[in-house]
């Protein structure tokens, strides 16, 4: 069965400035959000993305360092 949703996270900036961004599908966002804190200490923020049926690619809603999910699902 295929992930719930595709997150794009901010992890930094590139030397020229442009965001260094990176692509995961998860299903439970709180276990997410605790994966780049360890993994990538300095991310900034992560966009969610239905990647299910008619909504695939809607974005869901989106969390800062400072402003988590609060829910495992949107």
């Amino acid at each position: 069965m295929p992930k719930k949703y595709k997150v794009i996270v901010k992890i930094n900036n590139n030397p020229d400035g442009t965001a260094h961004c990176v692509k995961y599908r998860v299903n439970d966002l709180l276990k997410f959000t605790q994966f780049l804190d360890n993994k990538w200490v300095g991310w900034k923020w992560f966009n969610v993305f239905s990647n299910l049926d008619i909504n695939k690619g809607k974005q869901l809603a989106n969390f800062t360092k400072n402003s988590r999910p609060e829910k495992k699902v949107v």
